[in-house]
């Protein structure tokens, strides 16, 4: 985080906060927590604050179905629901100051009688794998690049209507261009300085392809830090837009004739001095072997992750496409065709970025996953296969990547990386949502059933 802009419990008063947002990822990666008056803050700080293990078993929509079926162990009738206890990282303390008077505080959960991490918390699974790559002698470091569409439509008469008539916030395909981007620099300049003054630095942002979309780069450092400013971002995105009387969404694809928001990750690793160990000044390419090795691993076990980086059905209608949503165990050289895309010319700045997670996954499990998936290659001095000259798309598929939720919680189960990452406990878990995701949607009937079938079958 800026150092300028952290604050100690002890600073919140005099800083005009007047609530402190006490708050940790759920499994969708949405902040969940409670408020606390300012005044109470000290006694969180003491003794944490207890919240319901449901939200980390219960569906994107909230269904207690599961719960009430007893399908988890960690929280169901069988065991009455109960609660565990967030500790708050003082690391991260910060205005919202999107929000007047708000301070955000990013915390951890633990047993409320043992005190241990809760292992199914994705902020704790992803502190995990930053731990076994740091016994290794490497500091990893990442950035994402996150897109979302923005509607000029009020998010509740949204839903009142069905989520009809959508007026995208540009009318024509305006990729980089600048006029665009100029209608709405009053709205993108109020998030950004809000961005800035809690911490969360915006390396760059842009108008993009779709009718309605657009992009926010940030800048490059911890990964622990990056999941937090992505979740904290998409939180300020949707309360900045609602309040200007927008709609934001950061589904993988919300419009059957427009292209996918995507959260391309990049990545690279320095050893115990502060070098980079993508970078061989010997090879042709530049590529050392452990850049190699990281990319081959990050490829090998890209199916099976792919519970991760595309939790949803809706996931699967971008990563499916041609859209330049990845390829298969595909690389390449700046070629935006392949799952992999090699970048930097410099020794800092080489990196791969991994182009398979869309806008709606969580940041915590994907950056667990390239992380777990580059270490597991680098250990194992994994081979890479040849880059893909020209388009990804026009080689034969090599089928190797799940179509929908289901097929990805088989492969997701069947995984050794997962099964070294993840307890059978909490592998059972995580397919268990993604099964129901897929029944849950398959037990309806869609507007594009109406369509294609009603007088014509």
């Amino acid at each position: 985080m800026i150092d300028d802009v952290r604050l100690a419990p002890d600073e919140l008063e005099a800083a005009g906060i007047r609530t402190v947002i006490v708050a940790t990822p759920d499994l969708q990666g949405r902040l969940v927590g409670r408020r606390i008056p300012v005044e109470g803050f000290g006694r969180v700080v003491e003794n944490g604050v207890d919240i319901c293990t449901c939200a980390w078993a219960w569906d994107i929509d909230q269904g207690l179905e599961l719960i009430d079926a007893n399908k988890f162990a960690l929280c169901g009738m069988h065991n009455g629901v109960p609660d565990v206890t967030l500790i708050p990282d003082l690391e991260t303390l910060r205005p919202a100051a999107w929000l007047e008077g708000v301070a955000i505080c990013l915390a951890d959960p633990v047993d409320v009688h043992t005190h241990e991490p809760m292992p199914l918390s994705p902020r704790v699974l992803l502190k995990q794998e930053l731990a076994r790559i740091r016994e290794l002698g490497l500091t990893p470091l990442a950035g994402t690049e996150l897109e979302f569409y923005l509607f000029r439509n009020d998010p509740r008469e949204l839903r009142r209507s069905g989520f009809r008539d959508l007026d995208p916030t540009t009318l024509t395909p305006s990729d980089f261009m600048i006029h665009e981007g100029n209608l709405y620099e009053p709205f993108f300049q109020k998030l950004r300085a809000d961005l800035r003054a809690s911490g969360i630095l915006v390396e760059a942002a842009q108008s993009e392809w779709g009718l309605g979309q657009w992009e926010m780069t940030f800048e490059y450092g911890d990964p622990l830090e990056m999941a937090d400013r992505h979740a904290l971002y998409k939180l300020a995105v949707r309360d900045t837009a609602a309040r200007a009387g927008m709609s934001a969404t950061f589904m993988a694809r919300p419009l059957n004739d427009q292209p996918g928001s995507s959260c391309h990750v990049h990545v690279s690793f320095v050893d115990d001095e502060s070098t980079a160990v993508f970078w061989d000044e010997s090879a042709p390419d530049r590529l050392s072997g452990r850049m190699r090795s990281a990319i081959a691993g990050a490829l090998e076990h890209a199916p099976a992750l792919m519970a991760w980086y595309a939790p949803t059905v809706n996931s699967y209608r971008r990563s499916n496409s041609s859209d330049v949503a990845g390829s298969g165990q595909t690389w390449g050289f700046d070629n935006r065709t392949t799952t992999v895309r090699v970048v930097g010319h410099s020794p800092q700045a080489l990196r791969f970025e991994f182009r398979l997670p869309g806008a709606d996954t969580n940041p915590y499990f994907t950056l667990t996953g390239v992380l777990a998936s580059a270490r597991d290659g680098m250990e194992k001095e994994t081979v890479l296969g040849d880059a893909v000259v020209g388009s990804a798309y026009d080689l034969p598929a090599d089928g190797a990547m799940p179509a929908d939720p289901r097929q990805a919680s088989i492969l997701f189960g069947e995984s050794p990386l997962v099964q070294e990452l993840l307890t059978p406990e909490l592998i059972s878990h995580q397919q268990v949502l993604l099964d129901h995701e897929w029944t849950t949607f398959m037990a309806r009937v869609t507007d594009w059933d109406l369509h294609r079938y009603f007088d014509r079958i």
